[in-house]
């Protein structure tokens, strides 16, 4: 929470030192999430986490159905148009995976039940939210929203997690015990940074979500013998990357609109 409020406070809105439309820091601030969402992967246990799917999925689609509908209605109440409700419900319904598992992990509640149905009920809202961010397009574009264009993006996001689960189970272990033979200090640390990110890459290009790629990667190597050391080795970088990333969503903030009676002046 102190990162975000500095966000705030050092955005553009307040003191203007940090600028959140700035490539550079915009590029720190993803390597921190997606090492944030990887460390999150490294201390959560993949069999717990499929053992409270049930209520994870009950949690996600209420999570997104109910803000949807309220903002719609909402939206329709103020005499708005159909269109202008509809992308408004949209964004009620984003979420963010990493500030909830940052907040679990200051914590030290990501074994607890109740953690392991938020993050999973996170996941799946990254999911659905790809979905809606694809309707929404469409519509806002004046595209015809099809079944099949629907189904595709479904597919994607969730293909590609189960995919990366069911083959990375078979070829991470081997690789990684490979070159853990390499007797140099950190390499099974760096190896597992190539493989976050790569997995986060690749997510991207299947169409689903960076985080989701990364938060997979950890799952895979929570169960190698050198998780521990992975884990310690990541920690380090995370203490850096990770604290720009909320900062930057602070930064991203602009408290002015916050004021009625200056709002028309920030529009």
């Amino acid at each position: 929470l102190g990162e975000l409020v500095a966000g705030v406070l050092l955005g553009a809105s307040v003191a203007g030192i940090v600028d959140a439309s700035n490539e550079f820091l915009h590029l720190f601030a993803e390597m921190g999430v997606v090492i944030l969402l990887f460390e999150i992967g490294l201390e959560t246990d993949l069999r717990k986490l499929m053992q409270v799917g049930g209520a994870s999925a009950v949690v996600a689609v209420v999570g997104v159905a109910l803000p949807f509908a309220l903002g719609y209605a909402a939206c329709r109440g103020l005499g708005l148009n159909n269109l202008i409700a509809i992308v408004a419900g949209a964004t009620l319904t984003a979420t963010s995976v990493g500030i909830t598992g940052r907040v679990l992990s200051d914590l030290n509640r990501l074994q607890d039940v109740e953690s392991r149905i938020i993050l999973g009920a996170a996941v799946m809202d990254d999911v659905i939210g790809l979905v809606i961010l694809a309707v929404v397009g469409r519509l806002t574009q004046g595209d015809e929203v099809t079944l099949a264009a629907i189904a595709t993006t479904t597919g994607a996001a969730v293909g590609f997690l189960a995919g990366t689960l069911l083959i990375g189970r078979f070829v991470v272990p081997p690789l990684v015990s490979t070159f853990s033979r390499i007797d140099l200090p950190g390499t099974p640390t760096m190896l597992a940074i190539m493989l976050a990110f790569a997995l986060a890459w690749l997510a991207s290009i299947a169409g689903s979500a960076m985080i989701i790629g990364a938060f997979a990667a950890g799952l895979l190597l929570r169960e190698v013998p050198q998780a521990h050391e992975i884990e310690k080795g990541v920690a380090h970088l995370g203490h850096f990357f990770v604290p720009l990333f909320f900062v930057m969503v602070g930064a991203a903030v602009d408290v002015r609109v916050l004021n009625p009676l200056d709002s028309d002046n920030h529009r």
